[in-house]
């Protein structure tokens, strides 16, 4: 898995598929809904449902482990955290599902690659910035995929790929609450183009 991942945050299940198919015409192919969003278990339900077989549908903000089953129950593919914790990385995999746990140190990088995580999760990365991603890269397995995440935009996404990303998360630089469709996909359009250009 590489490029953008759209985090969609606060969103709500009556307006998710319009989102979805708005950022699938944009070319984007990772959509991640964070549980903290209004009823974040059905809008990952319909984003599976609906695009499941082409887009990856990710869920974001997990927990526990509980939480995972909830989502994988609901046809999430990816499961992300802002922290690491061993118990929900190894729920993930004995579920069948990428599991990408946040990290900030390289502690704790190489302990979460050592439960099982399939990528690590920089966050946040405005703090950890683009000189630690390629020092980890320096240290961390050959291929490790690494994302940014956090404070990532249009005006910086070029630069955390020249540092070694595999990919960035992109939450309010592409989408919040109420945004109008022209908006999200002239931002995501601007983003992709940013990114292929890097």
């Amino acid at each position: 898995m590489n490029g953008i991942i759209a985090i969609l945050r606060g969103i709500a299940p009556g307006e998710v598929l319009q989102v979805g198919h708005a950022l699938e015409a944009c070319g984007v192919r990772c959509i991640e809904v964070p549980l903290n969003s209004p009823q974040a278990v059905a809008s990952i339900e319909a984003l599976a449902r609906e695009f499941g077989d082409h887009v990856q549908i990710g869920a974001g903000t997990v927990m526990t482990a509980a939480q995972v089953d909830r989502v994988v129950d609901a046809g999430a593919q990816l499961v992300l955290s802002p922290h690491f914790d061993a118990g929900v990385v190894r729920c993930t995999k004995a579920r069948g599902v990428y599991s990408m746990p946040g990290v900030a140190t390289p502690t704790e990088g190489f302990a979460a690659l050592r439960a099982g995580a399939d990528a690590l999760k920089l966050f946040p990365s405005e703090l950890l910035g683009t000189a630690a991603l390629k020092a980890w890269a320096a240290v961390f397995p050959a291929g490790t995929p690494m994302f940014s995440v956090g404070g990532v935009n249009a005006d910086n996404i070029g630069s955390f790929k020249a540092a070694g990303a595999s990919g960035v998360g992109i939450g309010s630089g592409l989408y919040t609450p109420g945004i109008s469709i022209d908006e999200l996909t002239r931002r995501a359009r601007a983003l992709i183009a940013r990114w292929s250009a890097a």
